[in-house]
């Protein structure tokens, strides 16, 4: 089973609204609104992949109970701990026009430690050993900048399998720990590192040092331009496939998804790494943060070419 943690959960407001403008009134064309949070958005994409999973982490006020319904209407397994502060509101505004996405994100709402406790307790009664524990996501106000460098540890001394996408001090401290796998982009690994990270050799070869020094995997998502995959014995890269966009929210959080579910399932590193390309890519192609089509991710699983690069 599969475990997903989001600390800073959020119901997304998708709006498509043409020639969007500063200083003026803006009609929006259309609306849609999805329970979002990155580790909401992987059990998204597990139940469409058909992996059980289950989603945890903190909620509150009609907003938290609606993104609660939501995820029971997906057939999807929650267990959240409630707070009186309600969950955050995050707009996204898409311009078919100027083809831009714009994210105005509201700041989650701070926890204490008791809520942080019974969150991890959550974890730790759910999961059995070997299963997965994907947390995802900023830490809400209040809660340490190590707080998933302790969870890792004693989820790893727990037997569990610790998979990681967050950034800046919460990766910092939390690559220490050593969880089975991180998934930066590449600003994120060069602010990691602190070096200038350019061409797919100094990334893969980065890549392989956090392998090296005790992370499973690390898949380094290039935008646009594909992924790099690494391990401690092999790299590959992927370019990234030309799709209609209509939004990129949750794209990584779809591949994040991908990755945890190939794990799982125990597929080979090649049809791991080309499916979390095809699934990413197709999940462009949806508005919102809705989950892809599966014909989509059939067609571009047939689209994605593997390369290696040199360690």
């Amino acid at each position: 089973m599969i475990v997903t943690v989001t600390l800073t959960p959020a119901l997304d407001k998708t709006v498509v609204l043409p020639d969007f403008e500063l200083d003026r009134v803006n009609r929006i064309e259309r609306l849609r609104l999805d329970p979002g949070g990155k580790g909401i958005n992987v059990s998204k994409v597990l139940k469409f992949l058909g992996a059980d999973s289950l989603a945890t982490g903190l909620l509150g006020g009609d907003t938290g109970r609606y993104i609660d319904a939501c995820l029971q209407d997906m057939g999807i397994r929650s267990r959240f701990v409630w707070q009186e502060s309600p969950t955050r509101t995050n707009l996204k505004v898409i311009d078919p026009v100027r083809r831009t996405n714009t994210d105005i994100n509201e700041p989650g709402a701070p926890a204490d430690e008791r809520q942080l406790r019974e969150v991890f307790d959550i974890i730790c009664e759910a999961a059995q050993p070997d299963d997965l524990v994907v947390l995802a996501g900023k830490a809400p106000p209040g809660a340490p900048d190590t707080i998933f460098a302790d969870w890792i540890e004693a989820l790893n001394e727990k037997g569990l399998t610790a998979c990681l996408d967050a950034d800046g001090a919460l990766l910092q401290h939390a690559v220490r720990a050593k969880p089975a796998l991180i998934k930066p982009n590449d600003q994120e690994l060069a602010r990691l590192t602190g070096r200038a990270l350019g061409s797919l050799e100094e990334l893969a070869r980065t890549a392989k040092e956090l392998c090296d020094g005790g992370i499973g995997f690390v898949t380094v998502s290039l935008g646009g331009d594909g992924a790099l995959f690494v391990r401690k014995d092999q790299a590959l890269y992927a370019k990234g496939l030309s799709v209609p966009v209509q939004s990129t929210v949750g794209a990584g959080d779809s591949m994040m998804a991908a990755l945890v579910y190939g794990i799982e399932k125990g597929l080979p590193m090649e049809d791991m790494c080309a499916l979390c390309v095809a699934v990413s890519a197709a999940s462009v192609m949806t508005p919102g943060t809705q989950t892809p089509e599966q014909a989509d991710v059939d067609r571009l699983l047939k689209e994605v070419r593997l390369t290696p690069v040199a360690l």
